[in-house]
């Protein structure tokens, strides 16, 4: 078996075996954006964090022994006072687990196609969904960064049935956070440079609803999984989130009936 070994890594954390979807680092960027655009897309009792940024995770990993093309996009957000992210798209294209991930755990995964590749150091990256490329990246690594210390991620979703029939602010589950919290021992890290561009798309509106207002930060990241808990984290106002539940498609992107915004 063979150790990760390019870059940055600590060699004794992980092994793998040569082309082994587990080696594959997920390409993460950040950009800061506007803080009311965030605040926008929160329902109430999940609140604006101290910073306003927007997490993007590229990748291609194992799911039920598949490999998992994807693209998350999470944003800076508190409940109850713990900072964390609030998850507004999981664009996946493994549909067998899209449906069940939405019901069990209010996870907001939908279909799309995603391109993604590394070719010596050159970091590739495309999103598409209905036909339109919403997020494009074209970058190259610049060396290894350190490694920092274990850490945990704390990952807000919302788990939430309307009522049969389409009854106004009627729930047969009200909405509920549900906070996924995960420990990590990371194994590699390199930076990497290039050109991120947020393209219009009615269905997934990221350039509209939250622009680039900053330089990005890019990087190819592993890390070992240590431990992982999806958890109930308590109820929201089902009044007060109602005009938050109608949504395009399986994302958390304000909708109409399923699609795309459409104006009165």
């Amino acid at each position: 078996m063979s150790k990760v070994s390019s870059g940055a890594s600590d060699p004794g954390a992980l092994r793998i075996n040569a082309g082994e979807i587990g080696g594959w680092p997920i390409l993460r960027i950040s950009y800061p954006t506007d803080r009311d655009r965030i605040a926008a897309l929160l329902p109430p009792g999940i609140e604006p964090a101290d910073t306003a940024d927007v997490h993007l995770s590229i990748y291609n990993v194992p799911v039920s022994d598949e490999p998992e093309y994807g693209v998350v996009i999470k944003i800076d957000a508190s409940h109850r006072g713990v900072k964390g992210s609030y998850a507004v798209a999981y664009g996946i294209d493994q549909e067998s687990a899209v449906y069940i991930s939405k019901e069990t755990n209010g996870q907001p995964k939908f279909l799309a196609e995603i391109e993604y590749f590394r070719n010596g150091d050159v970091v590739r990256a495309r999103c598409m969904h209905h036909g339109y490329t919403f997020i494009e990246f074209a970058g190259r690594t610049t060396g290894p960064a350190p490694l920092p210390g274990e850490f945990t991620d704390r990952e807000y979703w919302i788990k939430v049935s309307r009522a049969v029939g389409f009854a106004e602010k009627s729930y047969d589950f009200p909405p509920h956070v549900v906070l996924v919290k995960a420990d990590y021992r990371p194994v590699h890290r390199e930076q990497v440079t290039g050109e991120l561009r947020l393209l219009e798309s009615p269905w997934d509106p990221i350039a509209s609803l939250l622009p680039i207002r900053g330089p990005i930060r890019a990087a190819l990241t592993l890390d070992q999984s240590l431990d992982r808990s999806i958890t109930l984290a308590g109820p929201l106002d089902p009044d007060a989130f109602w005009p938050h539940v109608d949504t395009i498609g399986s994302s958390r992107w304000p909708g109409t009936r399923g699609g795309p915004k459409r104006s009165a």
